[in-house]
């Protein structure tokens, strides 16, 4: 009778040390940017066991268990899953906005929203923040991708926009606010329901009462607040209720921000007891948006059709046929000498920029929107690489307060791990086809 106790406990001990084996991987021999920004650390092993990092270290310093699985990275560059601070997964590059909420929201929740997430995961975007969805749909295709239900990027959501009234035909996304307690309201409605964040917009068409109330009640929820900055008086107001980050560079066609407006930025980055500023500039949009006109080709890219049925392929396909008629970029030519201004006076304030794209607006897919974002930053306005990939990797998971769990490849922290051929800090346009995708310990590509 022991001896067939032993027999069977042996077994056992066999098909858990095969079953702890295989599910271990190996990282072997790229040149790894941990997110730190420290200077990369060359012949990099990294071990992932389950869904986390397990240790990090170089070929000649930490040896490789035995049974694991080992994915060569010679010749690459490893670095953390990005990050896109700015993404609408309920829209997929159509150009007409109200033909668009009219037609597609019974499809959000089973099909628009989650083939988004999946376009963005396998674009190496393991992460993003999704600024204004309805609040059902926002929380299921959330939940579902967190359960392991749905391949696709980890969402942060904020379900819909608060502003002082919504746009006509848009109330199931937009909540209007109609005095401070109905803002309060609001607010413990979302954060009751589970959102990771609210979003502000149009905060300098509310009273000062209102804005208040939703920027205190949210942080009385433990959530933060993002606000668009596109008018002087939305940043001028912004800045006086304490949001915590503002999105898009704004302003229209005017060069650049106000003095008084980078007065008040400066006077807030100075506060270091309040942390750092945080602002989201969302410019490839606008910056490719002329050549993405003269050199429509672009848009054949099928990467942008995952997920998505052949119907409402077609039909986005239709709607961006004339490039050069669209009604959303006519302005957007004079727009785009303000941007690198815009950009630079912010980085001279001090102020902490993340890596977003408004992906899903007219023509800005989200398998394509996050690598030209971190191109137009350090290609065309100079922006140094190592400082464009943490606001693409760690910054965001410090400002979704994850920082323990993603953002820089640790030990201890998930594995979300991305890995290109090549140096992407000579080369960060090699992002547009990424080469290696593991997020949570598993691997997509």
């Amino acid at each position: 009778m022991q001896r067939i106790q032993h027999i069977i406990l042996s077994c056992l001990f066999t098909i858990l040390s095969f079953s702890q084996e295989s599910n271990t991987k190996a990282l072997v021999g790229g040149t790894l940017i941990d997110g730190f920004g420290a200077d990369p650390i060359k012949n990099s092993v990294i071990i992932i066991e389950g869904d986390k990092i397990k240790a990090v270290g170089t070929v000649s310093t930490l040896k490789v268990p035995a049974g694991a699985k080992i994915i060569s990275t010679e010749g690459m560059s490893v670095l953390p899953g990005l990050w896109d601070m700015h993404v609408h997964t309920m829209i997929n590059g159509h150009a007409d906005y109200s033909y668009w909420d009219k037609t597609y929201p019974p499809l959000f929740k089973d099909v628009i929203m989650p083939a988004s997430a999946y376009q963005l995961l396998m674009a190496g975007v393991t992460s993003a923040r999704d600024l204004g969805a309805p609040l059902e749909e926002s929380i299921a295709v959330r939940d579902a991708i967190n359960k392991g239900e749905i391949p696709g990027a980890t969402l942060y959501v904020s379900g819909p926009f608060i502003q002082h009234k919504a746009y006509p035909g848009t109330e199931a996304f937009r909540w209007g606010v109609n005095g401070a307690e109905d803002g309060k309201r609001k607010v413990r409605k979302l954060a009751k329901a589970g959102v990771d964040v609210i979003k502000l917009i149009d905060q300098d068409q509310m009273t000062l009462a209102e804005l208040k109330a939703v920027v205190d009640e949210a942080h009385a929820n433990n959530l933060k607040v993002v606000a668009h900055g596109h008018r002087p008086e939305e940043i001028r107001l912004g800045l006086k209720v304490g949001v915590d980050c503002f999105e898009h560079t704004g302003l229209s066609s005017a060069p650049k921000y106000p003095d008084d407006v980078m007065e008040m930025i400066t006077e807030r980055t100075a506060q270091m007891n309040k942390g750092p500023l945080f602002w989201c500039p969302t410019v490839e949009g606008l910056y490719n948006y002329e050549y993405l006109r003269d050199n429509p080709e672009k848009l054949d890219d099928n990467s942008w059709h995952l997920g998505l049925p052949d119907s409402i392929i077609a039909d986005i396909k239709k709607s961006i046929a004339h490039p050069n008629r669209l009604p959303y970029f006519q302005l957007t030519p004079s727009r785009k000498p303000t941007l690198q201004t815009k950009i630079e006076q912010l980085l001279d304030a001090g102020v902490v920029l993340l890596v977003g794209t408004d992906s899903g607006i007219p023509m800005k897919f989200h398998s394509q929107s996050t690598w030209n974002e971190l191109d137009v930053w350090v290609n065309e306005f100079g922006i140094d690489p190592m400082y464009a990939i943490r606001a693409a990797t760690y910054w965001p998971a410090v400002w979704m307060g994850v920082s323990d769990e993603v953002g820089t490849i640790t030990p201890g922290k998930y594995a979300d791990i991305i890995a290109v051929n090549g140096d992407v800090l000579r080369y960060i346009s090699l992002l547009q086809d990424v080469d290696l995708i593991i997020k949570r310990g598993k691997q997509y590509k």
